[in-house]
């Protein structure tokens, strides 16, 4: 029987399945929540402390508050941007950035070598 804490991994494990989000998006996003995303894009995993503490090192015009700020990480985490785990001043917050496709050019040159050396070392023979 499957217990709270397997319940929360599926659904941790579930939304970081999502397809996420491109950093080229940002540059469309508020000011404040491209600020919020810059940061996040640099520590790629922050406590809601870490967060709010970074804002407030912020220049005074630019600063957010914090209702602005729970606002703002609120929509980023409902729109898909974030992925927040935890609730409140226990917050963690990690980008949710879409998955990339793995390179076709790169399978393509492993079987050609894989080839090659098979038939090098048949020559051998």
């Amino acid at each position: 029987m499957p217990g709270i804490f397997d319940r929360l991994n599926k659904e941790i494990k579930d939304s970081q399945r999502q397809e996420g989000i491109s950093p080229l998006d940002i540059a469309q996003l508020p000011p404040a929540m491209r600020k919020i995303m810059r940061l996040m894009l640099r520590e790629v995993q922050a406590p809601y402390a870490l967060i709010c503490e970074t804002m407030e090192k912020v220049a005074e015009q630019e600063r957010l508050s914090r209702s602005a700020l729970d606002d703002a990480l609120a929509a980023l985490t409902e729109q898909g941007w974030l992925i927040q785990i935890g609730a409140g001043e226990k917050a963690l917050y990690k980008v949710n950035l879409r998955r990339k496709e793995g390179s076709a050019l790169m399978s393509g040159i492993w079987s050609s070598l894989d080839t090659k050396l098979k038939k090098d070392s048949s020559d051998k023979s």
